[in-house]
């Protein structure tokens, strides 16, 4: 786990090293524990390295192998690279170092783009071939990790985030019309390769880039998440699918175990992360701590689940912590926390996850996390609502979208205003081919669009902040490629995630599975009152706020009645303004 960076020149001059230099300190957080550069003619790259894997120096980065002619810099972790290593001995490749970056520098040598589907982690790499002088540049399947971009006609850089990437200069920062109307429109996702602004651009996942010092360039996607069962699953029960969910994720959390010592879980109580505390007392982890969080209730609406954290705790002896924030604290904090962020986000539980993770990086380097298993399993409350609707794409919209497009246009002043860009692209999303079932249209779109750009975009800004490694063991593109294959009529019962619950009955207590669904939440920003609120009217009307995109109508409007103003998915839309400007501002855009 890393941050990394480069530049490629297109017009015949040696990278600006200075400019890579700014960058490369900039992730500083997501590496601290050591850095590196290196630089071959129109070719920089600049590393900043966390240790896990393999902590030996003969590790660090930038990694070259002058016989091969091929340097490279890596984020990630790939968890196969002990099989894939054997696989390359028996080539004749020989290896200077014990972990896996060396691994992917040979198997591209050996394998080429190849190389990508053998692989199990996630990751972004940057590959450079001294010969012919070419850049390849690659992103895991589900995107779990980052790789962000600005081309111009002399250069590509590329950086782990976006903030970095800034630090480098000569972007244009303007703001990206699609990506404001995708922000404003579905729940704050902007699907690669929008981002915000103009300038940057982001690797979408499961895609690879190769372009030369000419700035020729081609690009595929090289995996892809069909929906449906294979012909030899189609008469399985739901006892079958159950085992299979159950072995799969078995071995997604022992193989994330590998070179991990101090292990954590980020406990919510929930199904989920109560799974990877049995699973991994199961696979023999002795020294298991376990983490969760709670706020200040707000609303009416609870603001910790610990009772059922609490439970899991005891029931598996874990060395448990609490933390409980006040708003005072998310207050003075929320600024950092978007500092942070690649990307404006506004899910409440992005400050949940920032403080959480400034705890648990305490007391370990690795964490596992149960993002994805409700975008796999069918857990949220719009898969009935499209499962059964005449018209799917329009029940998912209405579910799941923050303001139609009416209401958008009324938000945004005339400048902003074009097409419905969201729309449009859940409507390409829907029509694609490789998922034939209403629901399995929605669950795909979530999965590999959804699910990157929100909670495992969050889960990696707020951890890599702290210099602590989230691993997601739902997210092993195994068992995201078998939940795929699980018909609908055994996800959707049960309040969603049947499958899945009924393989937690044999591994976690039935009171966290029989449970009300819950949330992570942060009521205070949700139900926006007292100090929130003033210090959310300051960002929204503050004369140095104003960056001529909302209409002072509506903003008038929400802020006579915040409580009133809640979105289908039951966020607040005047914490979606104010955080944008927050984000601006903490960029200094």
């Amino acid at each position: 786990m890393c941050g990394i960076a480069g530049e490629l020149r297109f017009d015949g001059q040696p990278a600006d090293l200075a400019a890579l230099a700014r960058i490369t300190h900039h992730l500083a957080p997501r590496g601290p524990d050591a850095c590196g550069f290196h630089s071959q003619g129109p070719l920089g790259f600049g590393h900043r390295r966390l240790k896990i894997m393999d902590l030996d120096e003969a590790s660090g980065q930038p990694m070259s192998a002058p016989d091969l002619g091929l340097s490279m810099v890596f984020n990630g972790a790939i968890y196969n690279y002990p099989e894939l290593r054997a696989e390359l001995e028996s080539l004749g490749y020989q290896f200077f170092s014990g972990g896996d970056t060396e691994v992917l520098l040979k198997g591209y040598h050996a394998w080429g783009e190849a190389l990508l589907p053998k692989l199990n982690g996630m990751f972004a790499f940057a590959i450079w071939e001294r010969d012919r002088q070419r850049l390849f540049i690659a992103r895991d399947r589900l995107g779990v990790k980052p790789l962000y971009l600005s081309r111009t006609g002399a250069r590509l850089r590329f950086a782990s985030t976006l903030p970095a990437l800034l630090q480098g200069g000569d972007i244009d920062t303007a703001i990206n019309p699609v990506a404001l109307n995708h922000y404003l429109s579905f729940h704050a996702v902007v699907p690669a390769p929008h981002t915000l602004l103009k300038g940057v651009e982001k690797l979408p996942p499961a895609s690879w880039m190769r372009i030369d010092a000419q700035g020729n360039c081609e690009q595929h996607t090289w995996w892809q998440l069909d929906y449906g069962p294979h012909e030899a699953e189609r008469a399985f029960a739901l006892e079958d699918w159950r085992d299979r969910v159950l072995d799969s994720l078995r071995d997604a959390v022992a193989v994330r175990q590998r070179a991990a010592v101090d292990v954590g879980v980020l406990l919510s109580g929930g199904v989920d992360s109560s799974m990877l505390v049995a699973l991994l007392r199961e696979v023999g982890v002795e020294r298991l701590s376990t983490f969760s969080i709670g706020f200040a209730d707000a609303g009416g609406e609870r603001g910790d689940e610990f009772v059922y954290s609490d439970l899991i705790a005891q029931r598996f002896a874990t060395d448990h912590h609490q933390l409980r924030i006040q708003e005072a604290e998310i207050l003075s904090e929320l600024p950092a926390a978007f500092r942070a962020m690649s990307e404006p986000m506004v899910s409440h539980d992005c400050i949940a996850f920032y403080l959480l993770s400034r705890e648990v990086a305490k007391h370990c380097k690795v964490v596992q996390s149960g993002q994805g298993a409700d975008e796999l399993f069918a857990g949220y409350h719009w898969y009935p609502q499209v499962n059964g609707a005449s018209d799917p794409l329009d029940a998912y919209l209405r579910a799941f979208r923050d303001r139609d497009f009416d209401e958008y246009r009324a938000t945004v002043l005339p400048a902003w205003v074009s097409r419905d860009f969201s729309a449009e692209f859940v409507a390409a999303h829907f029509a694609a081919a490789g998922a034939s079932e209403a629901v399995d249209k929605a669950l795909r779109l979530d999965s590999t669009v959804m699910l990157v750009d929100d909670p495992v975009k969050r889960v990696d800004n707020m951890t890599m902040a702290w210099g602590l490694e989230a691993r997601t063991p739902f997210l092993d593109y195994r068992l995201v490629e078998l939940s795929a294959r699980i018909p609908a009529r055994f996800k959707l019962p049960d309040g969603g995630k049947h499958v899945l619950k009924e393989a937690a009955r044999k591994v976690i207590p039935a009171e966290v599975i029989d449970r009300p669904k819950g949330y992570f939440p942060v009521p205070g920003l949700k139900h926006l009152d007292g100090a929130t609120l003033d210090w959310v009217r300051s960002l929204l009307l503050d004369p140095g706020q104003d960056r001529g995109l909302f209409d002072t109508r509506m903003l008038d409007r929400l802020l006579r009645d915040p409580e009133g103003q809640l979105t289908p998915l039951r966020g607040s839309k005047l914490w979606q303004l104010a955080a944008l400007n927050l984000w601006l501002s903490e960029q200094g855009l």
